[in-house]
């Protein structure tokens, strides 16, 4: 029989939240790729009776693991290969700065700065500012072998192993990433239109959110590769555009409250799977005839998805990126580079780790700590800006590391150091793409027992690792909490709050923008896309926000609320505009602006308070107008900002 915790040892609903796995399937290639990319260079080295060189092979082969995270083949090249370049400057930089006491702390402590600012320019900036700052820690920390371009050139060519390993099915599978992107986003759709009328909607839209993001970042990285020459990326740009109008669709449908027939939601599962396969015949989607407007807006939208999907040649000149294609990389470097130097953000974010990092190097050059490397390490990861709360990642970060302290120490004593460490290695290797996805302690876990192997390896100090290593783990979660999250004037709202009135203020203007004479459907499309993707990137800082402890935590439960109002507000206008072009009766200009007015409102309360404020409430109109569900949601947000 089940028994409850007693009220006093029931754990608090943060720590819940913040030990709770994540579900996400095994990527069977990757866990090959880890097992082999690891384990190989390793054997290489025991086989010439040079194992350190091999275990530097492998540490830049465990770097290129963790940052293959990209699903498309050339994105996959600026993940792997762009942070190994930097990689090897940073090994470089502590390798020569190793034993040199106080210019070690300077050296280690300027690469910090950079490495933070750098991370604030995008998903491969962030790796590769990591990469530098672990590689430099690495270098100024262990006594690396042979001469003074052995190792980068060691590290970056396991590195590069990974990347040659994930590129062996490109031509073979060139182009399949980018259409099982778009094959999934139909089907996000599908289940989108199955749930309208029901509870599951909300959730679900969220997913299709989160896939039409994904699409998009993917298609239009690898487009502008080839700046529209290429008809493959062409087709499926315009595919992908082609699902907008469902999505359009579906909260007009969702608004009446009766769940569509179920032909609907098959019809974009045939689309899904003609997308995926690449088929251009014809494509009978069997529909049933439309009852109402909304009805007729859906049927509309699919016969019309169901031509551009099986279009063979779309016109380029003719599609619109819903995003816009990304400038040139002479451009972007040039734009991130301007960012770097001038933003408030990277030079604050770029201080606090420089802090943490200095602070922890004149600690272990004060204090006698047996390869003291671990501190600054570990201060590195839970540091990350991108990777969810600083508290939650240094609490995961000391579970993570007790956990994987026990596997390491069981493998330092049971396993004699030789051939032996290759399968040992390669089954390690294996589980971190596969724990990865489940929650950063589990990542943790996974990767503390590789690096202390390959460590040992350098060192030769067997379990004599497992006990420094975890007090050196501990040092660097405290030095990260304390200087790098307590000190600092921060609070939830600044990183939060701001950025939701930014994006009920776009929300007034999507408003404005829907009814506008002058808008054309590009731009209110390219508008909406932006709104979504700003309000799921709220969304998910405020969800970090919940794994900390109070007041951090209980306040952004308490605004939870108010972020899905923002969402429901966005749908109803998208609702209305569908509304609108199947023949209903356009709203005023008075009626516009008095929303419009209304959430800017909204959105300067929101500026000037991190706690929930009272505003008015009362808005009127003509209760026939197809504003008048976005009325109704107006008034819900702005009643979930008053005090209760």
């Amino acid at each position: 029989m089940s028994r409850e915790f007693p009220i006093g040892l029931t754990p608090p609903d943060w720590l819940v939240r913040n030990l709770k796995p994540q579900r996400a399937p095994v990527n069977r290639a990757a866990t090959a790729r880890a097992a082999v990319a690891l384990s190989l260079p390793l054997a290489i080295g025991l086989a010439h009776d040079q194992p350190a060189y091999g275990a530097l092979a492998s540490m830049g082969a465990l770097s290129g693991v963790i940052g293959d995270t990209a699903d498309a083949y050339r994105m996959r090249i600026f993940n792997i290969a762009v942070p190994q370049f930097f990689g090897a400057i940073g090994v470089t930089i502590g390798a020569a700065v190793f034993g040199h006491g106080w210019a070690a702390v300077a050296a280690v402590t300027g690469v910090a700065l950079i490495s933070g600012m750098i991370s604030s320019i995008g998903a491969v900036a962030s790796v590769t500012g990591l990469l530098l700052l672990l590689n430099c820690v690495i270098g100024a920390g262990l006594p690396l072998p042979g001469a003074w371009w052995l190792a980068p050139l060691l590290m970056s060519g396991g590195g590069l192993l990974v990347l040659a390993l994930t590129l062996l099915a490109w031509p073979l599978r060139s182009g399949v990433p980018e259409r099982s992107a778009v094959a999934g986003t139909y089907r996000t759709v599908a289940d989108l239109l199955a749930a309208s009328g029901t509870d599951d909607y909300e959730r679900i839209r969220l997913a299709v959110t989160q896939s039409l993001n994904e699409s998009y970042d993917i298609v239009l990285a690898r487009r502008a590769f080839h700046h529209g020459r290429s008809p493959d990326l062409v087709r499926l740009l315009a595919q992908l555009n082609a699902v907008t109008p469902v999505v359009e669709a579906a909260p007009a449908a969702h608004q009446q409250g009766v769940p569509l027939p179920a032909g609907i939601a098959a019809a974009v599962r045939r689309l899904a799977e003609t997308v995926e396969t690449g088929g251009t015949g014809p494509l009978e989607l069997r529909l049933p005839t439309p009852a109402d407007e909304t009805a007729r807006a859906v049927d509309h939208a699919l016969r019309h998805a169901a031509d551009v999907v099986t279009e063979r040649s779309p016109d380029p000149h003719s599609l619109d990126d819903r995003l816009g294609r990304p400038a040139a990389l002479r451009v972007r470097t040039a734009r991130a580079t301007r960012n770097v130097l001038l933003s408030a953000a990277s030079w604050r974010y770029g201080t606090r780790l420089a802090l943490c990092i200095g602070l922890g190097q004149v600690l272990v050059s004060t204090v006698a700590v047996p390869r003291s490397y671990w501190v600054a390490l570990t201060i590195t990861f839970v540091m990350k800006p991108d990777y969810g709360s600083v508290f939650s990642r240094a609490l995961l970060r000391a579970l993570g590391t007790v956990a994987g302290l026990v596997v390491a120490a069981a493998v330092l004593t049971v396993v004699p150091r030789g051939w032996w460490d290759v399968p040992v290695l390669m089954l390690l290797a294996a589980l971190i793409p596969a724990l990865t996805p489940r929650g950063y302690g589990y990542q943790t876990a996974a990767i503390t027992p590789v690096i202390l192997l390959l460590s040992d390896i350098l060192n030769h100090q067997g379990t004599g690792l497992i006990v420094p290593r975890l007090v050196d783990s501990l040092i660097g979660c405290a030095i990260a909490l304390v200087a790098g999250y307590l000190l600092w004037p921060e609070s939830w709202h600044a990183r939060v709050g701001d950025r939701l009135a930014d994006a009920v203020a776009d929300t007034a203007g999507y408003v404005e923008l829907a009814f506008g004479d002058a808008a054309e459907p590009a731009a209110r499309a390219r508008s909406r896309r932006r709104l979504y993707r700003d309000l799921s990137s709220i969304r998910t800082e405020f969800q970090r926000a919940l794994t900390e402890p109070p007041p951090n935590g209980r306040r952004a439960a308490a605004w939870m609320p108010l972020v899905v109002a923002v969402e429901r507000i966005v749908d109803a206008t998208t609702a209305a505009r569908v509304r609108v072009k199947q023949g209903a009766t356009e709203p005023s200009a008075v009626e516009i602006s008095t929303i419009a007015r209304q959430l800017r409102e909204l959105s300067e309360g929101l500026r000037e308070t991190d706690v929930l404020f009272a505003v008015r409430t009362g808005l009127t109109g003509p209760s026939e107008s197809v504003l008048e569900p976005v009325r109704q949601e107006v008034a819900v947000a702005r009643a979930i900002a008053s005090p209760h």
